[in-house]
């Protein structure tokens, strides 16, 4: 039964990302991850992916930018990000509050090397892909950004709309 669940997941993506599914994270080591959301917070919760109105692709290049940066959902809405690193050096997408995020950034400049697996970030590695659901449950404006050191300096951040 699980094979077959999983055959089903990977038939809902693009053809040419059956091979490039990354779930492993960077090879960093493990750091406290209790500045980022887990459950419901004021920017969302992780996604039920039986709940999904939407898909919405995003690219993360070397030029330090997401395509699209800017995104618009409604209140309570579940959206599945498939997400895809086109880029030569590894990236991420972290989803929170600018708060959050920044204090995120700042342990890993303090940590270089850090591994971390939650349900409000992804890391890919060059040319790889992989998603994220998330639920945002209240209006207003949720950042997202890339954590590397040095990727949001350059301005890898995001926004989304909650209307």
């Amino acid at each position: 039964m699980k094979k077959t669940f999983t055959i089903l997941a990977f038939s809902l993506l693009p053809a040419f990302a059956i091979a490039a599914v990354d779930h492993s994270g960077h090879g960093m080591q493990g750091h406290d991850m209790s500045s980022m959301p887990q459950t419901a917070s004021a920017v969302g919760q992780p996604g039920d992916p039986a709940n999904v109105s939407r898909t919405i692709e995003i690219t993360m290049d070397d030029n330090m930018r997401f395509t699209p940066s800017n995104i618009q959902v409604e209140a309570g809405e579940t959206v599945r990000f498939f997400i895809k690193n086109v880029g030569q050096v590894p990236h991420e997408m972290v989803i929170g509050s600018i708060e959050e995020l920044k204090a995120h950034a700042t342990e890993m400049l303090a940590m270089p090397g850090m591994e971390h697996e939650e349900p409000n970030m992804i890391t890919l590695q060059p040319g790889k892909v992989g998603g994220l659901v998330w639920q945002f449950d209240q209006p207003g404006m949720v950042d997202f950004a890339c954590l590397i050191p040095g990727h949001t300096e350059a301005g890898m951040v995001g926004k989304v709309e909650v209307i």
